[in-house]
């Protein structure tokens, strides 16, 4: 396609990626974040390896739902697929805390895990190839970046209403309040301008699917990209699990989880800005090293550790460190994908990184069941270790 041909002005542009941003913000505001393990355990009474095994349940229906869907988004355009996951995410938030009954939880996870599928992929698609129809895709790690820094902020806001919310409204509370943030997300959606030149409109849905995986599986480099992504996402995935139980373990009341949860956060749109900052300093692929590195060595000092505040200390920083890498690397994965694949492309990584943890989950669940803090120092060793063999070179990073 001839990027010369531009169907969209800069008003569009600038206007398309404001409310990106904006919408963004409000699916972020996710109240339950700051008392989720207090809402399994103590009000719907499930272990530990129960909440993993319905974390697996989750992944396995994204898994399932993921890359089908990044080929709707190819197909249909994907302004439409992200206002079927908001629509999704709605249904979500009144199922889930209408009893408590495994069953319905596992509806519940059904539900959200359709949201993120049709939302994975086709937001930066949609943010790539904005910024391509007005010849500015250059900017896409530091606006895919501003997108995560938009997400956390929502989460930063509102974890620490949702704790105090639980706390004094019980712990359904923070669930149901989300559903205003997103009827808000559902009519900012449908302002959104698609750049409709870009994507497969008059190709059969299954040419689509087919082609798109089919282009990851021959592309050397975005394999590379997409291991190291996917091992370091799923180290980082499981702080969001273990933090509160680690919390609660040194003693912390959970009014006061919401705080914490809004220091993690804050810790990730520190890193995600620090990365394009240290690049000339460092060198892109030191920043991929030691982003891993580094936070597998605070995992293990967080599983070694009795105090309440190098627990703390241990959950922001390594934690951020590994949940902050996405953006990063889904900047330069971006580069080496044709527009019309874009979406499917992305859905095929997210969906191999959502049957590692359909795997994990429940090894990881009967793992901290039995010792949360010799599990902390194994996924703290794998990292380190796995930073080490990573095969990302530098001139992947374009």
């Amino acid at each position: 396609m001839n990027d010369q041909n531009q169907p969209y002005s800069l008003p569009d542009y600038a206007s398309n990626i404001r409310k990106a941003y904006a919408l963004e913000f409000l699916m972020s505001l996710q109240f339950f974040s700051g008392v989720l393990i207090p809402f399994f355990t103590d009000w719907a009474g499930l272990s530990f390896a129960q909440v993993m095994i319905l974390q697996s349940w989750f992944m396995l229906c994204v898994f399932i739902l993921e890359i089908p869907t990044g080929a709707v988004a190819d197909k249909i355009g994907r302004k439409k697929s992200l206002l079927l996951g908001i629509i999704a995410f709605i249904a979500f938030v009144f199922v889930y805390p209408s009893t408590k009954s495994f069953y319905v939880f596992m509806a519940g996870e059904f539900l959200a895990a359709t949201a993120m599928a049709f939302s994975s992929g086709a937001k930066e698609a949609f943010v790539y190839d904005t910024l391509k129809a007005i010849g500015q895709k250059e900017r896409i790690r530091k606006v895919l970046g501003n997108l995560k820094t938009c997400f956390l902020l929502g989460l930063l806001i509102a974890a620490p209403i949702g704790s105090f919310m639980g706390f004094y409204f019980g712990l359904t509370a923070p669930f149901l309040f989300m559903s205003i943030p997103a009827f808000i997300g559902l009519i900012v959606c449908l302002t959104l301008k698609e750049p409709k030149a870009f994507y497969n409109s008059k190709k059969n849905y299954f040419g689509v699917l087919t082609s798109g995986v089919k282009y990851f599986a021959r592309h050397k480099i975005l394999k590379v990209l997409a291991l190291d992504l996917i091992i370091i996402s799923a180290v980082g995935y499981y702080i969001l699990w273990f933090y509160q139980l680690m919390l609660k373990g040194a003693g912390l009341e959970i009014k006061y989880f919401g705080i914490v949860t809004a220091a993690l956060v804050g810790s990730q749109i520190f890193f995600i800005w620090s990365f394009s900052k240290f690049e000339a300093l460092i060198g892109k692929k030191k920043i991929i090293f030691l982003s891993a590195a580094i936070a597998g060595i605070f995992y293990i000092i967080g599983g070694l550790t009795t105090s309440l505040i190098m627990i703390v200390i241990a959950i922001i920083a390594g934690g951020g460190l590994a949940l902050s890498r996405e953006p990063y690397l889904v900047g330069f994965m971006n580069h080496h994908m044709p527009s019309s694949k874009r979406a499917t492309v992305i859905s095929t990584v997210s969906a191999f990184q959502r049957l590692l943890l359909v795997i994990m989950n429940p090894i990881i669940g009967f793992m901290a069941g039995w010792s949360l803090s010799y599990t902390l120092v194994i996924m703290g060793a794998a990292a380190v270790i796995f930073s080490f063999v990573s095969k990302v070179e530098e001139d992947h990073l374009v």
